[in-house]
């Protein structure tokens, strides 16, 4: 089709270089889908129109009622640490000893932990909320001012100062909605048996970081 044919009859020849883009035409029609933050860095698309903005809303405040520990998911891929934040986590089984993390799909380290084949579930400790804030940045070195030893069998980013560290194989992954969930092979739990046994663990609790020590 020539050039000519693509410019409706009427409209000046040089008009399309004045058009908005395609993003912005979308933006002013609205239909689309806009990013809804469940989690600490954790944003999933949700359709524009107001009862499904207001039943995300509905389903984030009421679900945040639930109080929860905050990890950091941590792996080498191609030789550079990744990790990201992660609230969903939970132990799974005793014999064999299993846990389970819950990565949105919309994560940009998850692909990157998954080709790794392993993992290592950092439990933040409650001055870490920064340390947290960074990786579930979407920067692209979080690991810049982090400071961090390897794991000792899969060689994935202990952070320092956690309060403990649980070095897995990836043992199953299911696929669940927006998010997968992954479960984990332990094979080693980790705790630095010199540091302070009265560290609080750090919360996250109605879209707020919180510790057992608050009223």
């Amino acid at each position: 089709m020539s050039s000519d044919r693509e410019i409706p009859e009427g409209m000046s020849p040089d008009a399309r270089e004045t058009w908005p883009s395609p993003e912005l035409i979308i933006s002013w029609l609205g239909d689309q889908e806009v990013d809804f933050e469940f989690r600490p860095g954790e944003d999933l698309p949700v359709h524009d129109d107001p009862e499904a903005v207001y039943a995300a809303r509905r389903f984030r405040d009421v679900l945040g009622r639930f109080g929860s520990g905050v990890t950091v998911v941590t792996a080498v891929s191609n030789d550079e640490p990744v990790g990201l934040t992660c609230q969903s986590f939970s132990s799974v089984s005793l014999d064999p000893p299993l846990v389970l993390f819950v990565p949105a799909k919309t994560s940009r380290a998850w692909p990157l932990i998954q080709r790794s084949g392993r993992f290592c579930v950092n439990l933040l400790a409650a001055d870490q909320a920064d340390l947290s804030n960074t990786m579930a940045s979407r920067g692209t070195d979080k690991f810049a001012d982090v400071k961090w030893t390897p794991a000792p069998q899969t060689g994935s980013p202990m952070l320092e100062g956690a309060l403990a560290h649980i070095d897995c194989s990836i043992h199953a992954v299911h696929e669940a909605g927006d998010h997968y969930v992954v479960i984990g092979r332990v094979l080693d739990l980790i705790t630095d048996d010199d540091g302070d046994d009265d560290l609080e663990p750090l919360l996250f609790y109605r879209g707020k970081y919180r510790t057992t020590d608050q009223p």
